[in-house]
């Protein structure tokens, strides 16, 4: 799965990687700790180009009687989002890019959890698959949410966890945010686990486990 991530690049840096404009009322904010139920920053496809707002983490579908189903659906299997109930209608027309420059993933080690950070060996920014949809409540207030999708492991991977979060690869951005494509065949071909040989993991502080930690120190490597 995929449980927490940081974004900790300034806006404009942001902007210019997905060539992307400010939408109306985002706010953004470094985040080394970004946790399910909050908002997130994300890139949309539109008419007008890519736009940079946020999503609230935890996808409620347009159909769900009420926004708590929410914290259950923070992540949705590439294997079966064309057939289950709450993604299948989405993988063709709403889809986004969570933009993120490393996650934490939980390994098993003796008695207890070791969390570790996995980036790319650049340290550069890097894309995770999403899906969002739009909720009305009974007062039709809208709740914007999104869900990061999920694949096998890669080699790297595979010894932390046994599912990693979708990065697309750079040269596959466009075709996943391009609104006017809905060949769903062609975009699952994208959900694939990425290059091993171009990320790395190293431990962190258990402080990570604590969502109300949100700080520098949380990226610094432990023994």
């Amino acid at each position: 799965m995929c449980g927490r991530f940081t974004i900790v690049d300034p806006i404009e840096e942001l902007m210019d990687r997905y060539m992307a404009s400010i939408s109306d009322g985002f706010e953004y904010q470094p985040n080394y700790n970004a946790a399910p139920m909050q908002y997130i920053p994300a890139i949309i496809g539109s008419k007008q180009g890519n736009r940079l707002g946020s999503l609230r983490w935890g996808l409620v579908p347009a159909w769900a009687k009420d926004d708590k189903i929410g914290n259950k659906m923070i992540n949705a299997r590439a294997e079966t989002i064309d057939t289950k109930p709450s993604f299948k209608h989405l993988i063709s027309s709403k889809r986004c890019i969570i933009p993120t420059n490393g996650f934490y993933e939980w390994k098993k080690e003796g008695t207890h959890n070791q969390p570790l950070r996995i980036l790319l060996k650049d340290e550069s920014i890097f894309s995770l698959a999403g899906l969002y949809d739009i909720w009305s409540d009974p007062e039709g207030n809208k709740l914007s949410t999104c869900t990061i999708i999920t694949t096998e492991p890669n080699e790297l991977m595979s010894g932390i966890h046994n599912r990693m979060p979708v990065i697309l690869r750079p040269q596959d951005e466009g075709e996943w945010l391009e609104r006017s494509h809905n060949d769903v065949s062609s975009l699952l071909g994208l959900l694939k686990p990425y290059k091993a040989s171009e990320m790395r993991a190293y431990k962190v502080s258990r402080d990570v486990g604590n969502v109300r930690n949100n700080s520098v120190e949380l990226l610094k490597a432990v023994e």
